[in-house]
């Protein structure tokens, strides 16, 4: 069950809320820009409540979520989806990106294996390195 609070650090809520794995990367995102609450730049103390908006970016993805909740334990990842609500705004955009991803990926050729101890010599070769 979620715990009700008023309050609550940023790093504490991205921890909890399962964007990071521990509370030192959430510092390490926040620190670096990575991480903005309601359009601007915070530090890793900074006090956050129900209602603010938070964008955080990761893995050349940016979410935009609302908090709905406070959890001063981390839970599952069940419970950790009902503290936050992302925008749609923000799932439009990421799921523009995935498919942009994928269809970059199927454009990308890609070699039948991996070259043996044979063809690394050959491009050796080829490229005159010794």
């Amino acid at each position: 069950m979620i715990e009700m609070a008023d309050k609550q650090r940023l790093d504490k809520w991205l921890w909890a809320a399962r964007f990071y794995k521990t509370r030192s990367l959430a510092t390490d995102a926040i620190d670096g820009g990575k991480v903005h609450v309601n359009g601007d730049r915070v530090k890793s103390s900074r006090t956050i409540k129900i209602g603010d908006k938070v964008s955080v970016s990761r893995d050349q993805l940016k979410m935009d979520v609302v908090i709905r909740g406070l959890n001063m334990q981390r839970r599952s990842a069940t419970e950790a989806q009902q503290l936050y609500e992302e925008t749609l705004e923000s799932i439009g955009h990421r799921e523009q990106k995935m498919e942009a991803n994928k269809l970059l990926d199927t454009m990308m050729t890609r070699s039948a294996h991996k070259p043996g101890k044979k063809d690394r010599r050959q491009i050796a070769r080829f490229t005159g390195e010794n």
